[in-house]
């Protein structure tokens, strides 16, 4: 089996960002990060994010808040960070707590500032393969992972393992632009192993630890692992369980290593097109 690791990937992405950081005339953007509480994935994703901005030669802040902060007080302080104007982007880390009206700061972000594609505006524009929009980082990421490991998509069955509006819908709407064939999981689909083990392509975003095994895996299918899960020892894994999947898939991205080393990088390529764009700079 060939892991397909992202830092190859992410090192081509970080190259196509400086050039377009040269075109800015020493302009360093900004990127403001988001945070409800203290999940484990959430601060990973978080001090990822952060290095991989600081490493491009861009700038990185983090507006933390308590798990029990007040709808009223989120909403006030959100709008302040969405309009400041020495930010550039902002990356809002999801899923909200139970409190907070996830919906309408989704529709309070301003679109050219919505790096991770959350926005009614964004979210229509990759739907209707409109690619002025930002797409969410990770689905992009999982498209960008295939083309740079020249993995054809057009014609191929794709199975998704997951339906949320950060990964598993807006990534089928991707495929689809590649021409593939798309099915859609989740937890209650009925025969989901034997549906998983018809994609010649399977992406695991369920959020679940390990929830995929060798048993949900074709003969040498390309598997794609974008869950963040931290298990009951504290380790960082994905939503498959790799060593069993590897007797099967023929490649597979590592957890960590494969799919968020790319994310962070897209998210990085998507700050600079946001700051270019609100400063009317040509980047070329």
């Amino acid at each position: 089996m060939v892991l397909l690791k992202g830092a190859e990937v992410s090192a081509k992405i970080q190259k196509e960002v400086e050039r377009q950081l040269e075109a800015m005339d020493g302009y360093v953007p900004v990127l403001a990060v988001v945070r409800v509480g203290e999940r484990p994935d959430d601060l990973s994703y978080e001090k990822s994010a952060l290095s991989r901005m600081k490493k491009f030669g861009m700038k990185g802040i983090s507006f933390a808040f308590p798990e029990d902060v007040s709808m009223e007080k989120f909403r006030k302080e959100f709008a302040r960070i969405n309009e400041a104007p020495e930010i550039d982007g902002i990356l809002l880390l999801r899923p909200l707590p139970a409190q907070l009206d996830e919906k309408e700061i989704e529709r309070m972000i301003c679109p050219e500032k919505d790096l991770d594609g959350i926005c009614p505006e964004n979210i229509a524009k990759v739907f209707a393969g409109d690619e002025t929009g930002f797409a969410p980082c990770t689905a992009e990421a999982v498209i960008r992972l295939l083309k740079a490991y020249e993995i054809p998509m057009e014609g191929k069955r794709a199975v998704i393992v997951g339906r949320s509006m950060v990964v598993g819908r807006p990534l089928s709407m991707l495929l689809l632009k590649e021409n593939a064939t798309v099915t859609v999981c989740h937890t209650r689909t009925k025969n989901l192993k034997e549906i998983c083990r018809q994609g010649e392509i399977l992406v695991a975003a369920a959020g679940r630890a390990r929830m995929l095994g060798g048993e949900f895996v074709g003969e040498g299918a390309v598997a794609v692992d974008v869950g963040i899960n931290v298990d009951e020892n504290g380790t960082l894994c994905g939503d498959m369980d790799l060593d069993s999947v590897g007797q099967k898939a023929s490649m597979a991205t590592p957890v960590p290593g494969g799919i968020g080393a790319v994310t962070t990088a897209v998210l990085a390529e998507h700050l600079v097109r946001a700051a270019a764009g609100r400063s009317k700079r040509n980047v070329v």
